[in-house]
């Protein structure tokens, strides 16, 4: 992990968050390059999701929402860790993470049986457990008082939801469909750690796939199955590093009736990457229940009239940032192996000497036509030729064109393959 850590900041993926005032814990700056990746990687679960289906939708709900869209979702009430604190340096950590195979269920007898050491001071001596709320908590307006009090969203899901009658009212949907949305979402986690695994603001991308009540196990099924195609074959993850997790009910959201979490090998051990869960009606219900409006959906074929159930893939955007990372990053030789659909640059062209006019006039000619037709090439001239290609490989650019004496020559360029470097020589017009 120090390793993929110290590749982030070297080359301009990801920053601690506000590091020039000496960071704040559980946030990070995403870099030039970890902008594109970051891009890349949800561009792609937008066209696999959204742009090549036609039953699934996208929204993009507001960050601040009703106070009453959390009470009636149950966030309010139990969206909370077990918090406990050491007596000795008042260090605060969540209990299910100090105690092997623990879940946030565990009470305080059953941790204090366990008698764990603090990550701190090594000592073990510990409070009670209490549960700690993880939204955070704001007012809306110019007075701060009970009436004025907001929570910025913890997941995007809600966002859906709520929109789920505007859209059966506009668009008129066939059942199953989905609704798709990418967005901010922030976790007062009480011990943020592994990097980019757990912080306190990170991006998601959920869908909540609207299905018939007797058919959601078929639905299940299937986007089990397209969710595995998602990660092998669209971001290319190796599927021996990915596993699936059937959740035991004692460990379930209060909302789901089934999950399977998709865990991955990361660098510090197996972590939950995403999860599939089925949620039943329960939120359509209880927004029903506390808006008095109707939820009830009318096949415009047949007239019946039903609630539907849910399921939902939902994904942390950083989660499988980091994966990708792991995944393709090889350090024994310095390459980040990415596939070109997630590559920040495809191309990068440099002269083969930058104080050589001729070359670099030459080299701007190819870049200019080249950028002026993709978005994806890039130009460097820094430090010479070996330490251009260590550089590109570095930050995953799948080919390296150069151009040298014998362009002025023959007219042709060198092109360098990242995974072979191995090298063959073509007109610029053929690139």
């Amino acid at each position: 992990m120090d390793n993929i850590v110290s590749l982030c900041k070297r080359r301009g993926f990801i920053f601690p968050g506000s590091d020039v005032y000496g960071g704040f814990a559980g946030t990070w700056d995403f870099g030039p390059l970890g902008v594109m990746l970051k891009k890349n990687i949800m561009d792609a679960w937008w066209h696999y999701w959204v742009d090549s289906r036609d039953d699934i939708f996208g929204v993009d709900a507001a960050i601040l929402m009703n106070p009453t869209t959390w009470e009636a979702s149950g966030h309010t009430a139990t969206f909370a860790d077990p918090l406990v604190e050491c007596k000795a340096c008042h260090g605060r950590f969540r209990a299910d993470k100090l105690v092997k195979g623990a879940n946030e269920s565990i009470t305080t007898e059953e941790f204090k049986n366990q008698n764990p050491k603090c990550p701190t001071c090594g000592k073990s001596d510990w409070s009670d457990i209490r549960k700690f709320n993880m939204m955070f908590k704001t007012h809306v307006g110019p007075v701060e008082d009970d009436s004025s009090v907001a929570y910025l969203r913890p997941e995007t899901a809600q966002g859906i939801f709520t929109n789920y009658k505007n859209v059966v009212d506009t668009l008129y949907p066939n059942l199953p469909f989905g609704l798709a949305q990418q967005g901010k979402a922030f976790r007062n986690e009480i011990s943020p750690r592994d990097f980019i695994l757990r912080d306190r603001e990170c991006s998601q991308m959920e869908i909540e796939y609207f299905v018939r009540p007797d058919n959601w196990e078929k639905e299940f099924d299937k986007l089990l199955a397209e969710n595995n195609k998602f990660l092998t074959e669209v971001i290319g993850l190796d599927s021996a590093k990915l596993t699936h997790y059937e959740v035991p009910e004692k460990d379930r959201a209060h909302y789901s009736k089934r999950t399977v979490d998709f865990m991955y090998k990361y660098p510090n051990g197996e972590e939950e990457l995403m999860g599939l869960a089925y949620r039943t009606d329960f939120d359509l219900k209880n927004i029903e229940r506390a808006s008095g409006r109707s939820m009830d959906y009318r096949d415009k074929n047949t007239g019946e009239v039903l609630t539907p159930h849910v399921i939902e893939p939902s994904i942390g955007v950083e989660r499988l940032f980091l994966a990708v990372l792991t995944n393709f990053w090889d350090e024994e030789k310095g390459i980040l192996h990415l596939p070109d659909n997630l590559a920040p640059y495809k191309l990068c062209v440099s002269p083969l000497l930058k104080n050589k006019p001729e070359l670099v006039k030459k080299a701007r000619k190819v870049y200019d036509a080249l950028k002026e037709k993709y978005t994806f090439v890039t130009w460097d001239d820094s430090g010479n030729i070996g330490k251009r290609y260590k550089k590109q490989d570095e930050i995953g650019t799948p080919k390296c064109i150069v151009i040298d004496f014998d362009t002025l020559e023959d007219g042709t360029v060198t092109v360098r393959d990242r995974d072979t470097a191995s090298q063959i020589r073509v007109k610029p017009e053929e690139l």
